[in-house]
């Protein structure tokens, strides 16, 4: 069996050029969310006041439970809204026009919706009732009802949709105390070599992957279970694709089915160990949620990105290992649960422009390109901008790649277009599903804790790598909340993430209007 190089990656080669520059010392960090000014609450109307004090209850509720969902962000003083990054990014175009501004809202209602769903539904029988409601249902019925009455009294105001629009901002999920106590600007130095140091060896990994045969022994294909899909199918589902007045894609649920299908990556992996296949997670007896590795399951979610003035379909397909096991005693980088999490962005023809990829904790970010795009230089020196490991020429819909990793570590070794039809066929999930998985008790619980990490998945390397101001650094983490840079602020949904990297190669920009 051919094996992979025993690379120790990215963060290895940082603990190396670090040496003994930093103690290793615990630090932890609490994070919380501003909560409404209680003049805010004092000035509703009367009609108003039952509905604010129910959200003012059942967040006190939720966060004494430990269920508060991380995946978007709570806007101060607007209970019933949240944001993400993407929503974040049409702040300045909501503030222009009344019908941006009505599908804009519309957008941050939904978020926080679906986030209270999940909230409501992990929320143990116990902390019932809440504010004299005394089930999971009603409660969701009261949440949406007082969300619209305070939605018709708030945004009504310019001065609150001014204020609004002000503080729809997602926090960044760096630590700024950590970098000011762990002299960022001198500590950078070493982490910088580090990185340079995973560069060039995930670079001669790469160039190692490329040789092997693509039926060499040890490793297990798997391919999606669906159905073949056309270049016109795809191309047909951007044609008569609806926006809203942001511009923003409103896909059906076949036409996103489709495109799911269409993209599917097959993925090879050097199989050692039951650590090398991957499964739906769920909750047991133990400290993190459990892999059953007999059943393989990707995760997928639909996101988007701008570019060039344009909103962007992207699709992410998540896999998760048991655990990266460890290779000895001062191993800092092996824990519970490990996975791949790839995404395809495709340009406004449904063709891919852009393939990019990171392990669940936020680690070793990689981007590979397709023909269509060039890659631009860093806007400041000295800081992880794009790291490119592999090109690939332009893909047709519906092309698909394979993904190659390696055994234990679970890297991403080698991507290339696929042209095999073989495999043992994995199931899809939607990725949401890991914000209420079944549990022990036969209730639900999400796979993340009030921070957006998953319990039980800490690394040592946190001992080390705190100064960069990444809480946690090497734990699995909930979309929404991974920083993918110690050098340097980056986040992997990021609106403007392939925008600023990546522009248009002459041949391709006749379907893009042309850059400010």
């Amino acid at each position: 069996m051919n094996a992979w190089p025993s690379s120790p990656g990215k963060h290895a080669s940082i603990l190396r050029g670090l040496g003994a520059a930093f103690l290793l010392i615990l630090s932890s960090a609490c994070t919380t969310i501003e909560a409404p000014l209680k003049a805010e609450l004092e000035s509703r109307s009367p009609a108003a006041v039952p509905c604010a004090n129910w959200f003012e209850q059942l967040d006190a509720t939720v966060d004494r439970a430990g269920v508060r969902d991380a995946g978007a962000y709570r806007i101060p003083g607007f209970p019933y809204l949240r944001v993400d990054r993407f929503s974040a990014s049409f702040a300045d175009q909501a503030r222009g026009s009344p019908q941006a501004f009505d599908a804009w809202v519309t957008r941050l209602r939904a978020l926080d919706a679906e986030a209270r769903g999940y909230e409501i539904r992990n929320l143990p029988s116990q902390f019932f009732p809440v504010a004299g409601i005394g089930d999971r249902a009603t409660a969701g019925v009261n949440t949406q009802a007082c969300a619209a009455q305070l939605a018709r009294e708030d945004l009504g105001s310019a001065a609150q949709r001014d204020l609004l629009v002000t503080r729809a901002k997602v926090p960044d999920n760096y630590a700024d105390w950590n970098r000011v106590l762990g002299l960022y600007e001198v500590a950078s130095i070493p982490f910088a070599q580090g990185v340079e140091r995973w560069h060039q060896e995930t670079a001669e990994m790469f160039r190692k992957a490329s040789l092997e045969p693509t039926a060499a022994t040890g490793v297990v294909r798997y391919q999606a279970a669906a159905k073949p899909v056309t270049g016109e199918q795809v191309a047909g589902v951007f044609l008569h694709a609806n926006k809203d007045a942001l511009g923003i894609p409103q896909f059906t649920d076949e036409e996103r089915d489709l495109l799911f299908q269409a993209y599917a990556p097959a993925f090879e992996i050097e199989t050692t160990g039951d650590y090398d296949r991957f499964g739906p997670l769920s909750w047991r007896n133990g400290p993190a949620p459990e892999i059953d590795p007999t059943r393989p399951v990707t995760y997928r979610r639909l996101a988007f990105t701008r570019y060039y003035g344009k909103t962007l379909a992207q699709l992410v397909y998540t896999i998760w290992f048991p655990e990266h096991p460890s290779s000895g005693a001062t191993d800092l980088l092996a824990g519970r649960l490990d996975g791949v999490v790839f995404r395809v962005t495709l340009g406004i023809d449904g063709a891919p422009l852009v393939y990019d990829t990171i392990h669940p904790c936020g680690c070793y970010h990689m981007f590979f390109p397709t023909a269509r795009v060039k890659l631009l230089p860093a806007q400041q020196p000295v800081i992880e901008w794009a790291f490119v490991p592999l090109k690939l020429p332009a893909l047709a819909p519906p092309q698909r790649v394979v993904v190659r990793i390696a055994s234990r570590t679970h890297y991403v070794v080698n991507l290339r277009p696929d042209a095999d039809a073989s495999g043992i066929s994995y199931q899809y999930a939607d990725d949401n599903d890991l914000r209420a998985l079944p549990a022990a008790d036969h209730g639900t619980r999400s796979a993340f804790g009030p921070d957006g990490i998953v319990p039980g998945t800490e690394r040592g390397e946190r001992y080390l790598f705190w100064p960069m101001g990444i809480d946690n650094s090497g734990a699995m983490r909930q979309w929404g909340t991974h920083a993918t840079a110690f050098i340097g602020r980056r986040h992997f949904d990021d609106a403007d993430l392939i925008e600023r990297r990546f522009e248009l190669s002459p041949g391709a920009q006749t379907a893009f209007p042309q850059p400010k």
